[in-house]
């Protein structure tokens, strides 16, 4: 980072905005405050909200300020083109939504101001930001961005049969071992009581991303066991791939183990995504990892609730393992960052930004959190008995926010969500089912499995990716010891290990590592 470059066009500019200040008083007192921002749309094909917008007056009769919209382009690297060419002619927007990696161009060119003082001045904005959130916009000890989360993240859980741990009088499993004694004996013991020997402990597929390489997703609560959870140790003390670290032989071993006592739905290896969820819907096995919407939500879970009208499936804790750890699996939020230009603070706007977006993210009566994000109350949206909102009841239906035609309406609404409580539930809304008329509340399950024991490996996406043959050497190696073609002893897999390092695992490791530190990306 060109720390000196920074500093020198940040004093220039701080000098600009003395001079602007004891000159211009008069004027800006006089008029509003104009603010230019370039957001990125919530429904890219659905046009700019209406000229008679109603955010648009409030904020003029509030804040005295006068909002400019742009919508920034659907693709990212159109975005990034037009932000360039901006930043080229010295005409960057006062407020934009902005790339990671050309956000960090743009702090290196001294384009940014620093945001340090606007947290305290957004008390209502404040559930956005954490010390994940302020990490990934900080350099050098200040932040230039303001980074919202943009995905839902811990919407998996380990997931049992409460029926079946009833039927055969078994408890809730918390360490390694109650949980093979458990899937043995949902394997073993016919729980769903058919006579037939159909059942398995465990479930999964193998569904691979850059977070989670080798085994993917699904095992990943196995590895957590052994703090393995994820392809990336994310922290400064040890940060690195963790197939390199030694507990990951041990890591393997567990696995190979539930392959060797059989506990595990032996169709693992073959299965797709809609395979494997239509193999729990069938009753298939009793533990799985599994996302909350794909469980809970009322289509997907119609056929199990057929299927099995007394069945119900129960978020846990996922294993602890024998030093203690345990994960769900590990989780890298990602950021929607949103970057005031050198030029608005240079021109003593950031005050008024700060004011606006304070308002934006304001949930009470007279804010502007549900006005953005759903529309006018009693118009666009009511409210349901727990004050969620909702299309349902709207006075005219032709007027819902969730018609096509008015979606505009809410083109911001990325600029306030946070993947809150009253957002989950609108999103997720509770039901009783068809069959069993029980209330299933896919919200509500969300909020449990992100409240369970999760590894943070956030920044984890941003690494760079692997060489093809290096990931299909890591993918491979591994399945052949879970699968018996390797061997698994700790001579062979140390031996495998230092040949992965030489087809380019260690490359790999050393080009991520020294990108995630120069880049401000551990923690």
């Amino acid at each position: 980072m060109k720390v000196t470059k920074l500093a020198v066009a940040s004093l220039v500019l701080a000098m600009g905005a003395s001079l602007f200040a004891n000159g211009s008083k008069e004027t800006k007192a006089s008029g509003p405050v104009t603010i230019d921002l370039w957001y990125g749309a919530a429904v890219t094909e659905a046009g700019p909200p209406p000229a008679d917008w109603e955010v648009l007056s409030i904020l003029k009769e509030k804040f005295n300020i006068n909002l400019q919209l742009t919508a920034l382009p659907s693709s990212a690297n159109d975005q990034d083109q037009k932000i360039n060419a901006a930043a080229a002619a010295n005409a960057l927007p006062d407020l934009f939504m902005v790339e990671r990696p050309t956000w960090l161009r743009l702090v290196d060119q001294g384009l940014l101001a620093d945001v340090d003082d606007m947290y305290a001045q957004m008390p209502n904005r404040t559930t956005h930001y954490n010390a994940d959130s302020k990490l990934f916009t900080t350099i050098d000890g200040k932040s230039y961005g303001l980074a919202s989360p943009s995905s839902m993240v811990r919407n998996e859980g380990v997931l049992i049969r409460k029926d079946w741990l009833d039927k055969l009088g078994l408890k809730v499993p918390t360490t390694l071992d109650e949980f093979m004694n458990v899937m043995k004996a949902f394997t073993f013991n016919d729980p769903d009581g058919n006579g037939k020997n159909d059942t398995w402990g465990y479930g999964a597929f193998i569904e691979i991303y850059s977070d989670a390489e080798v085994l993917g997703r699904r095992m990943e609560p196995w590895m957590g066991a052994f703090g393995c959870a994820g392809t990336w140790n994310m922290t400064k003390a040890r940060p690195g791939l963790k197939v390199l670290q030694p507990e990951y032989f041990d890591a393997i071993s567990w696995v190979k183990k539930m392959c060797d006592e059989k506990v595990i739905d032996p169709n693992w290896l073959t299965y797709k995504k809609d395979d494997f969820r239509a193999a729990w819907k069938q009753g298939r096995f009793g533990i799985m990892r599994e996302q909350n919407a794909a469980l809970g939500a009322k289509n997907n879970y119609a056929p199990f609730d057929k299927n099995f009208p007394k069945g119900e499936w129960m978020v846990i804790d996922a294993p602890k393992g024998p030093k203690g750890q345990q994960a769900a699996g590990n989780y890298s939020t990602n950021f929607r960052i949103y970057a005031v230009s050198e030029k608005a603070a240079s021109e003593g706007k950031k005050e008024a930004i700060a004011k606006m977006l304070n308002w934006m993210s304001d949930e009470g009566p007279d804010g502007g959190y549900y006005l953005l994000g759903w529309g006018k109350e009693g118009v666009n949206f009511v409210r349901d008995a727990a004050g969620i909102p909702t299309s349902k009841g709207v006075p005219d239906p032709a007027k819902a926010w969730d018609k096509a035609e008015n979606v505009n309406i809410t083109q911001l609404r990325n600029m306030v969500f946070y993947n809150g409580k009253v957002e989950v539930q609108a999103r997720y809304p509770a039901y009783e089912t068809e069959v069993s008329k029980k209330i299933m509340n896919p919200g509500a399950i969300l909020v449990d499995m992100q409240s369970r024991p999760w590894e943070n490996a956030v920044n984890n996406t941003l690494l760079p990716p692997p060489d093809a043959d290096v990931k299909r050497f890591l993918e491979q190696g591994a399945l052949e010891f879970i699968t018996g073609k390797r061997e698994l002893t700790k001579a062979n897999w140390d031996a495998w290990v230092e040949e992965f390092k030489k087809v380019g695992g260690e490359e790999w490791n050393k080009k991520a590592v020294d990108y995630a530190k120069s880049n401000n990306l551990l923690h």
